[in-house]
């Protein structure tokens, strides 16, 4: 129960944050919400990855949809070196995730060392 809500916090925290702050806030929220609520090292890096993974996959799905994945196609071609929107959606959500998981397993292993 305390991983799901260790995901949703955090998908829900980062979503705020990212709004007024920078995206590197995710790092952040995920150490916060790791140090709160105490969860082993890998479930609490599992719960920062799929939380920003999903959260960044489906808001860079809504934001490419409304104009028809037009940017999303440049973009790809020039970083991916292929025409493939979905490809960069996937990569996009990866770089998320790994970022926040990170953030979630340092507060995690911090709360059981000063503990």
């Amino acid at each position: 129960m305390r991983f799901f809500i260790s995901v949703l916090l955090i998908a829900l925290l980062s979503f705020t944050a990212c709004l007024y702050l920078p995206w590197w806030v995710i790092a952040i929220v995920s150490f916060i919400v790791a140090v709160g609520i105490p969860v082993g090292a890998g479930k609490s890096f599992l719960a920062g990855f799929i939380a920003i993974f999903f959260l960044w996959l489906v808001m860079s799905f809504f934001i490419s949809n409304a104009n028809n994945h037009l940017l999303a196609h440049k973009v790809a071609i020039l970083i991916l070196k292929g025409d493939s929107p979905y490809l960069l959606m996937i990569v996009t959500g990866l770089i998320g995730g790994l970022v926040a998981g990170l953030g979630s397993l340092t507060g995690s292993l911090l709360r059981r060392n000063s503990s």
